[in-house]
């Protein structure tokens, strides 16, 4: 409950039970919390970056170091650890990498803010000074970016190996396995149009199965769908398959009003019963009477209706989703049909090969060998659940990362060489601000430096005086730009030799999300919750952190 008190009369404003946080205490929470959150993602940071295990309610398992898995999978309850997870979730879908980065920016952005405002200075002026840094930051990395062209693939191979590098899906030669498939797959599904590339990822279809090794995920020039074939007798197997996809029932429609239909003898029966088998061998006929050897269909199939496919010898899978019919449509050239009165041989699409297979005990159909496909499947193939969980989620991050090179065209030395960049550069402007602005913005410039100097805590290095190192190195040197963490020789090397590279945009994206959302955080200086205490209200903790603690990790 809270009051208001004015000379004697005390006015409740909120019901029994409810909760509020005021001033500095709600801003020192929020820091503390949104640190807290930044802190458990922090080491999964990098090459040498750890793992985390998350179970469930129902005994659920995940084991992944990518940032917004585990994120979304701790479930948190407190509002500001879920703009976090916001963040997470905003940079895995614009750029589908550099989720970790975003989140420990942001904490460190926060965990900053909060000693300026231990000595006084507003949350206005933070917030200012932390937009014009983002800005400044924006102008300076792509001032040290470079141009990258679909056809380097030296440098898009280099590109997906830092982004599958902290993934723990094997060695490294089925790292560089798996990255040469998503490299084959953007490239497949590209489209170039007045100079510019434009990738849609929703066509490069990521399938997985329990069996075998990683090693063994393979590209199909085309598409996978997880079904079977509708009916035993259907051949399982068609080579030049000529392909119709459809959005027709291949059933008898029941009426859309309440309807009956009274017969009063045997013949009446079996006239009505041939007269809906007609209908089904008219619909098949059509099929067949297009050239079609191969249907794929959204809706239902009659048995009688397979039965007379059987005998067309077309292959036929029923209830495919919609998902899937888009992109065997891309794959093979086929056009979607709504009436089999408009079927013909110009709306059927081309696969070379159309398989059943049966895959770790279930049946799957394989459509390859098309033509130009602009759809096409990466099937992960690994031991455990797990495993292949994890390959999947490192093909998304790859496929990801070079989408957004590739949109963009442009790159960045990694290793944490960018934000040492970025933090001297930002520290020089700083004092051509002046200002209260000034401390925000070198406070920015600080929160950047996290970056590398996690990864030098990954590698067992000591940070600061990895941090020491960088600084004079990109300050002496005239190629000191690029210096950046080499954490498999533990020391500070150079980043483009190395092939140590970052899509500009990820970079880009990942200090706006974390600038968004940390001020948005400092913005809050009240926060009222009509929850009943045990309910957890915002001045709670979370795992076990006391309100107001913040710590290193």
């Amino acid at each position: 409950m809270a009051e208001n008190q004015l000379g004697s009369q005390q006015y409740l404003i909120l019901p029994e039970g409810a909760s509020r946080l005021i001033g500095k205490e709600a801003q020192r929470t929020n820091i503390a919390v949104g640190y807290a959150v930044a802190s458990i993602v922090r080491t999964t940071l990098g090459p040498k970056g750890m793992d985390k295990m998350l179970v469930s309610e129902l005994g659920d398992l995940v084991i992944t170091n990518d940032g917004a898995t585990i994120l979304e999978e701790m479930n948190v309850e407190h509002p500001i650890a879920k703009i976090l997870v916001n963040v997470a979730k905003t940079q895995d879908k614009e750029v589908g990498d550099g989720t970790t980065s975003a989140v420990i920016v942001a904490g460190d952005l926060l965990k900053n803010a909060g000693q300026l405002l231990d000595q006084g200075v507003p949350p206005a002026a933070i917030i200012k000074g932390y937009d014009m840094a983002q800005d400044k930051a924006r102008s300076i990395l792509k001032s040290i970016s470079s141009d990258i062209s679909i056809e380097d693939d030296e440098k898009l191979s280099q590109i997906a190996q830092v982004s599958i590098g902290s993934k723990n899906v094997g060695s490294d030669p089925t790292k560089k396995y798996l990255t040469s498939l998503a490299i084959k797959a953007i490239k497949q599904v590209a489209i170039k149009e007045n100079g510019k590339i434009t990738i849609d990822k929703d066509f490069i279809k990521i399938e997985k199965k329990e069996g075998g090794s990683v090693d063994d995920t393979e590209f199909i020039n085309g598409v996978l769908i997880d079904k079977e074939i509708a009916h035993p007798g259907m051949p399982k197997s068609v080579k030049n398959a000529r392909i119709a996809i459809l959005d027709v029932a291949l059933e008898i429609e029941k009426t859309e009003v309440d309807a009956k239909i009274e017969i009063t003898s045997p013949d009446q029966m079996q006239a009505f019963l041939n007269q809906e088998e007609q209908m089904l061998r008219n619909m098949v006929d059509k099929i067949a009477k297009s050239g079609a050897n191969v249907a794929f269909i959204q809706k239902g199939i009659d048995d009688i209706a397979q039965h007379f496919l059987a005998k067309a010898g077309v292959m036929a899978v029923r209830r495919v989703k919609k998902s899937d019919i888009e992109k065997i449509s891309k794959a093979t050239g086929a056009r979607l049909i709504t009436s089999l009165d408009d079927l013909t041989k110009d709306d059927l699409g081309f696969a070379g090969q159309v398989d059943e297979r049966k895959i770790g005990g279930e049946q799957m159909v394989f459509v390859e060998k098309c033509k130009d496909p602009k759809s096409v499947t990466i099937f992960v193939r690994a031991g455990t659940k797990q495993a292949a969980d994890e390959a999947e989620r490192a093909l998304v991050d790859v496929i990801g990362s070079l989408t957004s090179t590739l949109e963009d065209g442009k790159y960045v030395t990694g290793g944490g060489s960018s934000e040492i960049e970025l933090a001297m550069k930002l520290r020089d402007y700083a004092t051509d601000v002046g200002g209260r602005e000034q401390l925000a913005i070198a406070t920015f410039a600080d929160a950047l430096e996290v970056i590398p100097k996690t990864l030098a805590e990954s590698a067992g290095m000591d940070p600061i005086e990895t941090l020491v190192q960088l600084r004079s190195k990109h300050k002496s040197a005239k190629e000191g730009s690029v210096y950046g963490v080499d954490v498999f020789r533990n020391s500070i090397g150079d980043m483009d030799k190395l092939g140590v590279i970052e899509p500009l945009k990820v970079k880009i994206q990942a200090i706006s999300s974390a600038t968004e959302a940390s001020a948005s955080i400092l913005r809050i200086d009240d926060m009222i919750s009509s929850k009943s205490k045990g309910g957890g209200a915002p001045g709670g903790g979370m795992g076990g952190m006391p309100p107001g603690g913040m710590g290193e990790d």
